[in-house]
């Protein structure tokens, strides 16, 4: 799939049914709220920040890509829906606490923040370099926790309460062949406990998401003769949509999840109980 069919078309779900599908919240369940998605230009963050438009929200999107954000922002805007986009890393703390300040002032507030950026690549652990493993690390962890502190400050500094939703995955049983990003998710769940507990005076909650296998494009970084399998690697026997996810952090994140913080949802259509998922392969050895 080319970078131009993403932009318009998340792998299984166009863009124009992830704007329509029958969503299970009403319409304006975010009015006025400000959202923030990173990695919102492309597949589970885009839709997401399609969700959050269509449920009322102010959206904010972010990432690395100033292209693929503005594909976000010209859908939201087919609906009416404003879009601020950010072109940053958030492995750079300074560029993270100059979004966090860029946000303030031009909202006066931040309602939600959804930690969606985050990548990794198939390769056994003994291979990693110093670099591939910092690199997943940075992004998946260290990124994410600037992420959700300078939200912290803010709203602690402005006296408002605030949601954070991350986007992890399904780690529960490990992940072998990207075990850098189980080992980074991992640390996000459990800085979910921690930070649950910490910043409930500040009416700060924080949770998780762990998707399984979703049928986006971030599936071609892997192996076309493991991908063709994935889909079979549950008892549901199919891939999630990136709408399935959408729908977990918005119960999350939203008012229905008022009374939850610290935990993870996993949304893998039950293959932490059965199934296995090789990114590059199953080894001879497990046949």
């Amino acid at each position: 799939m080319s970078d131009e069919e993403t932009e318009t078309h998340v792998l299984g779900m166009s863009a124009a049914e992830i704007l329509q599908y029958p969503t299970a919240y009403r319409d304006d369940l975010l009015r006025d709220q400000v959202v923030l998605i990173s990695g919102g230009g492309t597949g589970i963050g885009q839709a997401i920040a399609l969700l959050c438009g269509r449920l009322g929200a102010r959206v904010v999107v972010c990432g690395r890509t100033e292209r693929k954000l503005e594909s976000t922002r010209t859908l939201l805007e087919s609906i009416d829906v404003p879009c601020d986009i950010h072109a940053m890393t958030i492995r750079d703390p300074a560029q993270v606490e100059a979004l966090f300040e860029a946000v303030w002032k031009a909202h006066g507030r931040l309602d939600m923040l959804v930690n969606n950026a985050g990548g990794q690549f198939p390769q056994d652990a003994i291979d990693f370099s110093p670099k591939g493993w910092h690199a997943v690390i940075e992004t998946n962890l260290t990124g994410t926790f600037y992420m959700m502190q300078a939200a912290a400050r803010q709203w602690k500094h402005h006296e408002q309460p605030g949601s954070i939703v991350n986007i992890i995955a399904a780690f529960w049983r490990g992940m072998p062949q990207i075990a850098h990003t189980s080992a980074a998710r991992a640390a996000v769940s459990n800085l979910a406990l921690s930070l649950g507990v910490e910043w409930a005076p500040h009416q700060i909650r924080v949770n998780c998401v762990a998707p399984g296998a979703i049928e986006t494009a971030g599936l071609n970084v892997y192996p076309e003769e493991a991908r063709v399998d994935f889909d079979r690697r549950n008892p549901m026997r199919r891939l999630g949509t990136v709408t399935e996810i959408a729908e977990a952090v918005i119960y999350l994140g939203g008012p229905t999840g008022s009374f939850i913080t610290g935990e993870t949802l996993t949304v893998d259509g039950g293959q932490g109980m059965w199934g296995e998922l090789w990114p590059m392969q199953k080894p001879p050895y497990y046949e």
